[in-house]
């Protein structure tokens, strides 16, 4: 219960225990360097800035023998040199509590969707939380009932799993998450928008989420004009606000758009405090940051629950090989491409059957299932194979049975995997019409 008493903490929690101060020593682009401060604070920590124009959070990126180098959560606008520099003692934390499901909020946890004032939980959580220990965590647990058809035959995903979406921009990354945040089989639902376009913010929550999934759901957003800072925080904030929900025991799916613009936000930070440029000008914090945010998901530990997590990750022109991707691909349980040539044919979610892959496979499969999988990748492996000559006409029916039954099973499969973002099914009778399309096309679907 919130009472006027847990208001009055909040408020002192806010009020600072010390005034150690320096002053502004120069500003150059975005980064503010501070006299004054080189051995009262450490990398990380929060400064306030008293400016022309108010005061303005600032983080501690880089100390050398010029000084303190700063990055704002905001803007600078208005600071001069001279200006004095305070250190904040407010822990970088928030306090999540049960009534922010249904409610949309800011990389520092403050409200953004005009509903009035975020209650506060009674246990505070660090922003940047050190995973759990390897040997305290559980196994991946059973399968999820996602309701998206494709997913749930050819890439399922089991409870604690982490799964990466790559794919290019405008294919359906952020509708496949709306399905998920819909129909998913999850107690609580964390969305994480990170580096978003403004204008899709709200078309994300009013029309892709809607009101039935935004009813289970935490939405955190940085967009993207916002500040590397704010654009990094916003992915810690959305996973510490999973881990609150994790530690009541239960089953949270956490779905955060995109990594890469996190990596990117890395990389400006990483830069601006002097560290040097690697591959594609990404520094190394950046992929020692990855795996550290991306391990705070998985299977809980003891009677916790688990975070099961979808990170989508934006491959331009469809690379692969990207130093990103590459580097997301290695830390998941799996991976989903989606192909803008099969979303460009109209089939969505435009997920590529062979290019995909669910690391819990087959074991999150009933044998049953299983044999249905198989028998459904070979012959959809067969028909891309011949994919080019049957086209042309060069393929002549019944040079080949197996050709020719692969060939009966791509358009029925095309229409069975095909689903608009309101649509939901169930896993049992997708396999089950998988099942038919596959006997109607004569393939053998060999018993387990």
């Amino acid at each position: 219960m919130h009472t006027a008493f847990s208001e009055l903490s909040s408020l002192t929690r806010t009020l600072e225990r010390s005034s150690i101060t320096g002053e502004v020593k120069s500003a150059l682009g975005l980064v503010l360097t501070v006299s004054g401060l080189q051995r009262a604070v450490g990398i990380g920590a929060h400064c306030l800035v008293q400016g022309r124009e108010g005061p303005v959070l600032a983080e501690v990126v880089g100390i050398d023998e010029q000084g303190t180098r700063l990055l704002p959560f905001g803007s600078w606008d208005g600071v001069r040199t001279g200006d004095p520099v305070q250190v904040s003692h407010s822990a970088n934390e928030i306090r999540p509590d049960d009534a922010w499901i249904g409610r949309v909020v800011n990389a520092l946890g403050q409200p953004l969707d005009g509903k009035g004032r975020l209650p506060e939980g009674d246990t505070p959580r660090r922003i940047r939380a050190a995973p759990p220990p390897a040997f305290e965590r559980r196994r991946v647990g059973q399968r999820l009932n996602t309701k998206v058809k494709v997913m749930d035959v050819f890439t399922p995903l089991c409870r604690g799993q982490r799964m990466g979406v790559f794919a290019g921009s405008g294919v359906g990354k952020s509708t496949m998450m709306a399905m998920l945040a819909r129909g998913a089989q999850a107690d609580v639902i964390v969305v994480g928008l990170v580096g978003e376009r403004g204008r899709e913010v709200q078309d994300f929550l009013q029309e892709d989420l809607g009101e039935e999934g935004l009813a289970r759901s935490v939405v955190v957003v940085s967009t993207g004009d916002e500040p590397p800072l704010m654009r990094r925080q916003a992915a810690w904030t959305a996973t510490a606000v999973a881990e609150h929900f994790r530690d009541q025991g239960k089953q949270v799916l956490l779905l955060l758009d995109s990594v890469t613009r996190f990596a990117m936000a890395q990389r400006e930070i990483g830069l601006a405090g002097g560290e040097p440029p690697t591959a594609k000008g990404y520094p190394p914090t950046t992929f020692a940051e990855l795996p550290r945010m991306m391990e705070r998901a998985g299977p809980g530990s003891g009677s916790g629950g688990d975070i099961t997590a979808l990170y989508t990750v934006l491959v331009d022109g469809g690379d692969m090989e990207d130093p990103i991707a590459d580097a997301v691909r290695g830390i998941m349980d799996g991976h989903i491409v989606l192909d803008r040539k099969i979303a460009e044919q109209g089939r969505f979610p435009a997920v590529n059957l062979l290019r995909s892959i669910s690391r819990m496979l087959p074991d999150c499969h009933h044998p049953d299932e299983y044999a249905i999988y198989k028998a459904a990748r070979r012959a959809a492996a067969r028909y891309a194979d011949m994919e080019e000559l049957i086209r042309i006409g060069a393929y002549r029916r019944g040079s080949d049975p197996e050709v020719d039954s692969a060939i009966d099973l791509a358009e029925p499969l095309d229409r069975l995997l095909s689903q608009g973002k309101r649509e939901a099914m169930d896993a049992s009778e997708t396999f089950a019409r998988l099942h038919g399309a596959l006997s109607d096309a004569d393939i053998v679907v060999e018993a387990p």
